[in-house]
């Protein structure tokens, strides 16, 4: 509903239209019109001419209804062949009918319309929509009958249009549905496909046009030609005087004089013999009754073939619909307009007659456009208008997700002052990042050697590992792993239930090993967030990623699970350190890369950890080298220094958390969050119709249903639309194509906002250690885990972007940890073992 304006242009006329559409329960259409002519010097000057003439002649039918100080949304009728790439974008491959504006071709003409309103300066409006004025046919048809799926025009010149499926149409992505194709059908032929049916006189009358071997389907069939076919022959049959006794006018042998009116006016049902003798008495001859009644005849023939050539393009058509529905019979209707098929006398009756011989099995209903092509365009800008306004609600909504430069800067500044409130020890205790030292102060050196056990426990699997460092010429790691799985009850259960789960899957590891009753170093990688009074001494501050195992928070996990060991009476084991995921990483990757100083985790949660100065580690004595801080960086915001950066989405995800108000920055870009932000995004936008035709699904209101790896799926860039309506089904959301379109965007702002505060929030780090060196320049590596980051198509490259951006003097290369962090757990175990026996000795 509301006021639209339209455009007609297709011929030496055109009409600008006011539409409004009210909608009380029952749809109503008003429409007020104006008729303007093109005079020939305009169709054949400059392209500037043309459109300044069209600018004008609407300014002056907005001044008449006093509606120049509105904005109306416009949709063109533009009725010439065009290769469209957008419903407002439409470049013109070629002037029919006469025009030959220059500059025009190959030029988008709706751009050409907006340049010269802007030159007038006195009115605005919004170009929506640019369609064929055979495509506005059919959408004027098509409102007042459901079943119009094909438009045709037969006029000055031919055209046709018809919906087709989306899976026939290769130049356009998508599958589903159906959409309108503009035919073109007056260029039918012009590869020689009819050369067979072609006669003298249509190749005389191809010769003697604008365009010569352009167009041929319509210079057999179209108003333009019509008279002038009529005319070819009548000249003929004189000079081989069968004729007007051989005798010619000057009149008779020039171009355009025989008109397509004076076809229809020879063939109308009165008197069309005394019509003849005035039109060619007119051309200067002097006709005898058997001259009149031949010229009668020639007409008839004439404007026959074309009905006929019509009809069998038509029946094309229609046979083409009928296979694409699959249907025995098909109903259907075509929008018609165009001079020819409305004046004519026969014209419309011969061809209805011929597309029923030839698709006996179709019901074809014939509708008449009696409001011409304009009205069409309003109704494809009217539902254009609608689609855009829902376009324009989604992205005010998603703009709230998208970070600029200013707002990234913003956030690496915050997470530098939380930093540094970590490390304090007058603010630690009230600092969400806490910055926890983690006691591990060396790298691997390349002197370590020897077997160890490592645990890695940081979400629903664990990996029991043994590690075999070697030294020397050999220098290399070989690693055997297992993973085992915890249920959900183990989780929600007692600390002692979990910790015994634990030392259960050791045993079998050892067994499946054939170790049994070996006893061995063994690094635990345990990532939550903890604080570590020494290598192997690490107390549970809170438990993360879904954990809610009682009796744990606040105890000593390495006692925890020393304790476990014996109550099964069947090994022993020296846990020499516990450290985090994120350390793990590191320390993994620094054994490849020297230059590793930073690890990343971005997978099920996210943290980080680096190497501080000693004197920056206030919780720990000592000035002198550096150790790890494992920073816990989920926490940043805990205190509300990011809520000015925080969506409604990110509060609703927040809240039906297990840990709410905690982890902020880890639920705006963690694996576990990420679907669910998306997920209540979704389901914002199906609430306001924006969305999956406003139907929300049940499927669509489950918690956790939109896991992230179907983020990392939607967003890869070789699966076409179909492959992502697929993964909708799956999840039981009927979607249309658009719908899928839809939540691609959704996936890629949330993935995007996610590896940018992640790139932000790195940035700080580097230059952090940057700072502490006090170096203009910093070469550094990160270790990075986790299956955001890894799988995720776009995450990476966006995060690696960000920090480049954002900490221009820090040179950053970014190395993959390929075997999971239980690697540096035994590594940093090898490092301890080293440095421990060096004491001894």
């Amino acid at each position: 509903h509301g006021e639209f304006l339209a455009l007609d242009l297709g011929g030496t006329n055109f009409r600008v239209l006011w539409v409004r559409v009210t909608d009380n329960g029952l749809q109503k259409v008003e429409m007020e019109n104006q008729i303007y002519a093109i005079p020939e010097d305009i169709m054949r000057g400059s392209g500037t001419q043309l459109f300044d003439h069209i600018a004008e002649c609407l300014a002056n039918f907005m001044d008449k209804l006093q509606i120049k100080d509105k904005k109306l949304p416009l949709g063109f009728t533009f009725s010439f062949p065009c290769v469209q790439t957008k419903l407002d974008e439409s470049f013109l491959v070629s002037w029919t009918k006469g025009f030959k504006s220059s500059g025009v071709e190959g030029k988008d003409v709706v751009t050409l319309i907006r340049k010269a309103i802007q030159r007038r300066g006195d009115f605005d409006i919004d170009i929506v929509a640019v369609v064929n004025d055979t495509v506005g046919t059919m959408m004027t048809c098509g409102y007042d009958d459901q079943n119009c799926e094909i438009g045709l025009i037969v006029g000055t010149g031919s055209n046709a249009c018809y919906m087709e499926e989306m899976r026939h149409i290769d130049t356009v992505e998508g599958d589903e549905g159906r959409m309108c194709i503009n035919m073109e059908w007056g260029a039918f032929g012009d590869d020689g496909a009819l050369d067979d049916i072609r006669t003298e006189f249509d190749q005389e009358i191809d010769m003697g046009s604008l365009n010569p071997g352009k167009q041929l389907f319509e210079k057999m069939i179209s108003g333009m030609y019509m008279g002038e076919l009529v005319r070819l022959i009548l000249v003929k049959m004189a000079k081989e005087e069968l004729l007007f006794g051989g005798k010619l006018s000057p009149e008779l042998l020039a171009t355009g004089h025989f008109e397509t009116k004076d076809v229809s006016d020879i063939e109308g049902e009165k008197d069309g013999i005394r019509k003849a003798r005035e039109i060619l008495v007119r051309l200067g001859l002097d006709p005898t009754h058997e001259d009149c009644v031949a010229t009668h005849r020639v007409c008839q023939i004439v404007s026959t073939r074309s009905a006929s050539l019509c009809a069998a393009t038509l029946a094309a058509v229609l046979r083409r619909i009928k296979e694409n529905k699959g249907v025995d019979r098909l109903r259907s209707t075509v929008g018609v307009d165009g001079s020819v098929y409305k004046k004519h006398p026969h014209f419309a009756k011969r061809l209805h007659k011929t597309v029923r011989r030839l698709v006996p099995d179709c019901d074809v209903r014939f509708l008449r456009s009696e409001d011409g092509s304009g009205k069409g365009a309003a109704m494809v800008t009217a539902v254009a208008y609608r689609l855009a306004d829902q376009h324009r609600a989604r992205q005010k909504t998603l703009e709230s997700l998208k970070l600029s430069r200013e707002q990234l800067l913003e956030v690496k500044r915050r997470m530098k002052i939380e930093m540094e409130r970590g490390l304090s020890k007058e603010t630690h205790a009230i600092a969400p990042v806490k910055m926890l030292p983690t006691y591990v102060c060396a790298t691997p050196d390349g002197t370590e050697k020897g077997d160890f056990l490592a645990l890695d426990l940081g979400g629903t699997n664990f990996r029991v590992l043994l590690v075999r460092v070697r030294n020397g010429k050999r220098r290399g790691v070989e690693m055997h792993n297992k993973i085992y799985s915890i249920p959900q009850e183990v989780m929600h259960g007692t600390g002692d239930e979990l910790f015994d789960h634990i030392v259960q899957c050791i045993a079998d590891f050892l067994e499946y090993m054939g170790m049994k009753g070996v006893s061995l170093p063994l690094g635990f990688t345990f990532s939550f967030p903890c604080q570590q009074n020494s290598l192997d001494e690490s107390i549970l501050l809170k438990w993360t990623k879904g954990f809610k195992a009682s009796g744990c928070e606040g105890e000593d996990v390495v006692m925890l699970l020393k304790e476990a060991i014996h109550r099964r009476e069947e090994f022993d084991l020296d846990v020499v350190a516990v450290v985090n995921d994120t350390v793990g990483t590191m320390m993994t990757c620094g054994y490849e890369d020297p230059h590793c100083e930073v690890g990343l985790i971005v997978g099920t949660g996210s943290n980080a950890c680096y190497m501080e100065e000693m004197r920056n580690v206030e919780l720990v004595e000592g000035e002198e080298g550096r150790m790890c801080v494992n920073m816990e960086w989920g926490a940043f915001g805990d205190n509300g220094c990011l809520d000015d950066f925080r969506t409604e989405f990110d509060a609703a995800v927040d809240e039906l958390s297990l840990n709410p108000g905690r982890q902020r920055f880890e639920k705006m870009i963690s694996g576990m969050y990420l679907g669910e932000i998306v997920r209540n995004i979704l389901i914002d936008f199906t609430k306001r119709g924006l969305l999956f035709r406003g139907r929300i699904s049940e499927r669509l209101k489950t918690r956790g249903i939109f896991e992230t790896k179907f983020l990392s799926q939607i967003e890869s860039d070789c699966l076409a639309l179909l492959q992502v309506r697929a993964i909708l089904h799956h999840l039981g959301l009927e979607s249309t194509c658009d719908d899928s379109i839809i939540v691609k965007e959704v996936c890629t702002v949330v993935a995007r906002r996610a590896a940018q505060l992640c790139g932000a929030g790195m940035a700080a780090v580097v230059d952090k250690i940057r700072e502490n060196r006090g170096l203009d320049t910093l070469r550094v590596t990160v270790g990075v885990d986790g299956t955001l980051y890894k799988l995720h198509p776009h995450f990476a490259k966006v995060m690696h972007e960000t920090v480049k951006d954002l900490a221009p003097k820090c040179d950053v290369s970014f190395l993959e940890s390929e075997d999971g962090s239980g690697k540096g757990a035994a590594l940093i175990t090898a490092v301890a073992c080293r440095i421990r026996e060096a004491g001894q000795r």
